[in-house]
């Protein structure tokens, strides 16, 4: 399996009944709506996922909202991307080759 969870262990870091409880009841309150907001304005098309609003250990509904896979796989995508350009920039800088 390529992309998505290849490799992940997330699944193993969400509580028991995430599939059972948590998820169906934030879906259902945001009427399985994505709550994305896209220059101020909600994104509003069918949700079928839900987003840890901050801490990805914070399992509290007030702290979980419904996104659209497209609106989902955006924000985990600057996520990444966030936290990898955090790393480079903490990098030291190379000296340069020719004042070794």
């Amino acid at each position: 399996m390529s992309g998505g969870w290849a490799g992940s262990n997330r699944r193993a870091e969400l509580p028991p009944d995430w599939y059972t409880h948590i998820r169906p009841f934030v879906l259902a309150r945001d009427e399985y709506r994505c709550r994305n907001r896209i220059d101020g304005v909600v994104c509003g098309r069918t949700a079928n996922q839900v987003d840890h609003i901050g801490d990805r250990h914070d399992h509290r509904p007030e702290m979980l909202q419904a996104l659209c896979a497209e609106c989902h796989a955006a924000k985990s995508s600057r996520q990444g991307n966030d936290a990898r350009w955090t790393v480079r920039m903490t990098r030291p800088p190379e000296r340069h080759p020719g004042l070794l």
